[in-house]
C-alpha cells in the first residue's frame, strides 16, 4: 500500500484535513504533519530563525509550530525512515484559484513535497461545506495517480466546487486565471487609537476565460491545473538579452 503524507495550511485541527484523512485512510498508509495553527497565506516560507517543535497528538496527527512548508520538510525528512510516495495538501477551506497560488500555504506544502522529489497534489474546496465531495475527488485521484506521468517539478492544483458530489458536473483540466490589482488596505484603529491595516479582500477577476480554473469551478466542475515550480519566463529570455545588448 502506498505511503501518503498529508498536510495543510489551515492547521492540524481543521475540518478539511480530517475530511481528507477520512477519505484516504482506506486507500493508503497515512502520515499527517500540519501546522499547530492557521497559517493561511504563508506561501513557501521556511522557518530558519529557530528550531521547530513537532508534537504527536492523541489523534495520531503531528503538529508543528511552523509553516506548511516546514511541515512537509519534516514529514519527508524527519523522524521516519520511510519517505512517502505522495504528498497531498488540504483540503483547504476556500479555493486556491488563479494567482492565489502565489500566496497559498496549501499549494506551498504540495510544492515543498515536489521540491523534495515526491509527487504532490494541492486540494482545495471552494467554500466551507461539502468537504466530503473534495475528499471523494482526492480518493479518486490517489487511486489513479500511478497512471499519470508529469514532467519534473510539476504538481497538481485541484479546486472543487462547494457542491454535493451528485451535483458536480465533471472534471476540467484548466489554466490559471488571474485577478486584477489588489484593493487598498483597510485602515482601522486599535484600542489605543493607533492606526493598523487589514490586507484588503481579493479584487475582481481580470482573466476568468472559459479555459481557466475560475470558470470551471463557477460552472460546477472540478478544476485540475498542472503547476510548475520553474518560474522562469523562458519566452522572455531573448528579449532581456536584446535589452542588455543595447547597453554593451
Amino acid at each position: 500500500m502506498r505511503r501518503l503524507l498529508l498536510s495543510n495550511d489551515d492547521g492540524v485541527h481543521a475540518p478539511g484535513l480530517k475530511a481528507l484523512y477520512d477519505a484516504l485512510t482506506q486507500h493508503a498508509n497515512l502520515r499527517v504533519v500540519a501546522p499547530d495553527r492557521d497559517r493561511s497565506g504563508a506561501s513557501n516560507s521556511l522557518t530558519l530563525s529557530r528550531p521547530l517543535a513537532m508534537t504527536a497528538l492523541e489523534s495520531g496527527f503531528y503538529s508543528v509550530d511552523g509553516t506548511p512548508a516546514d511541515c512537509v520538510y519534516l514529514g519527508v525528512n524527519g523522524v521516519w525512515d520511510e519517505k512517502p510516495d505522495l504528498v497531498i495538501s488540504g483540503i483547504n477551506h476556500g479555493g486556491n484559484l488563479g494567482d492565489d497560488v502565489l500566496y497559498s500555504g496549501t499549494v506551498a506544502a504540495a510544492m515543498e513535497g515536489r521540491n523534495l522529489g515526491m509527487s504532490a497534489i494541492a486540494m482545495s474546496l471552494c467554500g466551507q461545506h461539502h468537504f466530503a465531495t473534495a475528499g471523494h475527488v482526492a480518493a479518486s485521484l490517489v487511486g489513479a495517480v500511478d497512471q499519470l506521468s508529469l514532467p519534473p517539478r510539476t504538481l497538481l492544483n485541484v479546486n472543487v466546487p462547494d457542491l454535493p458530489w451528485d451535483e458536480v458536473k465533471g472534471v476540467k483540466v484548466t489554466r490559471l486565471g488571474y485577478r486584477g490589482p489588489a484593493e487598498q488596505p483597510l485602515a482601522v484603529k486599535d484600542p489605543r487609537g493607533r492606526t493598523r491595516y487589514w490586507i484588503a479582500p481579493v479584487s475582481a477577476n481580470a482573466d476568468d476565460g472559459d479555459d481557466t480554473d475560475f470558470a470551471a469551478v463557477e460552472a460546477g466542475y472540478v478544476s485540475i491545473t498542472p503547476l510548475q515550480t520553474d518560474l522562469t519566463r523562458h519566452q522572455a529570455l531573448n528579449d532581456v538579452r536584446d535589452w542588455l545588448d543595447a547597453f554593451a
